[in-house]
């Protein structure tokens, strides 16, 4: 019999009829043999199975944009701008962006152009084929809205190769998300300026 408090790895079953075997797959120290019961230790089991990850860990760092310099990170990150989706949420409005620009010396364009970036970021499962989709001139979530599906699956196949090309239904789904995600307020046209003779 086992003394009580005695650190081992045997199921203490009281309706087992075959000699005691060890249990496989514990710990010593867990005092069943079922995984899922609550004297076998699940909790503890869970809190080493799972860590917990800071948001910058979950999203993209700046340095993913395309264009982006170190000194441009290093000015994000003095305002308190660590990824990709704190930079979209930052620059969305163009109110936005000529604020941040004055507190960091990047133009509004460049502010303008990495919210763009950004956007297209938050497409899921389009990260893959971002390269790609620039090349075909789909910059923004706007221009991607504007996408006729089946024409840019076709364009997708023949710069990729068939094999290399998303699903029919995954470019659907990309262009579907566009309706929700967050857009980019553009920046509003320059007006000319008369010339006084």
């Amino acid at each position: 019999m086992h003394r009580r408090g005695a650190r081992t790895a045997r199921c203490r079953s009281e309706g087992q009829t075959a000699p005691r075997k060890e249990s496989l797959g514990l710990r010593p120290g867990f005092a069943s043999g079922c995984v899922y019961s609550n004297e076998a230790g699940l909790p503890r089991i869970i809190r080493n199975a799972i860590t917990p990850y800071p948001c910058a860990a979950v999203y993209r760092t700046l340095e993913y944009l395309r264009g982006i310099s170190d000194d441009d990170v290093r000015r994000l990150r003095a305002r308190g701008i660590r990824h990709t989706n704190q930079l979209l949420h930052r620059t969305s409005l163009e109110i936005d962006r000529e604020r941040l620009s004055k507190r960091t010396g990047i133009t509004p364009d460049r502010l303008y152009e990495f919210a763009n970036q950004c956007t297209l970021l938050e497409v899921s499962g389009m990260d893959r084929f971002l390269p790609v989709i620039r090349r075909l001139g789909i910059n923004s979530m706007k221009a991607l809205r504007a996408q006729d599906p089946k024409q840019l699956h076709a364009n997708l196949a023949n710069a990729v190769g068939l094999a290399g090309a998303p699903s029919f239904s995954d470019v659907e789904y990309w262009i579907s998300q566009t309706t929700a995600l967050d857009i980019v307020e553009e920046p509003e046209p320059t007006r000319a300026l008369q010339v006084i003779d």
